[in-house]
């Protein structure tokens, strides 16, 4: 489980910025607007950020609370999600709980661009600082 002070940056890619827009289209309309924050694998492993197929879900496994240092974002609950490989327990990514575009238009209040990285950072067990490098 991570700790206050624990960290890790990503370069964001196009994919990130415009999840909404990369999706595959043959089995889900595109939706403007949708992005994410990814985690490699190591980061996910290294901090124990799982997603729904760990035996254990709730604050600290797969939800964080999340403030950016920007102030646009303030306490959303985010979930991690995803794998890299089906059945995996170890997350791919972030989005807020409930509201996928609402990282899309923190990284368009941010002007957040493919030349930019992610630095996201623990405060505690359970909440996070994120902010564009």
């Amino acid at each position: 489980m991570a700790q206050a002070g624990d960290s890790y940056s990503i370069q964001l890619k196009p994919s990130h910025l415009a999840w909404g827009d990369y999706r595959n289209p043959t089995n889900r309309d595109i939706i403007q607007g949708e992005a994410y924050i990814p985690i490699h694998k190591k980061d996910a492993m290294k901090y124990s950020v799982y997603n729904s197929n760990h035996t254990q879900t709730g604050l600290g496994y797969n939800l964080f609370y999340a403030s950016s240092a920007d102030g646009f974002l303030n306490n959303v609950l985010l979930l991690a999600q995803g794998s890299t490989i089906g059945g995996d327990i170890y997350a791919k990514q972030f989005s807020v709980q409930g509201d996928l575009k609402m990282i899309g238009n923190w990284y368009k209040y941010c002007n957040a661009s493919a030349h930019n990285s992610v630095l996201v950072t623990w405060t505690s067990p359970t909440t996070m600082l994120l902010k564009i490098i």
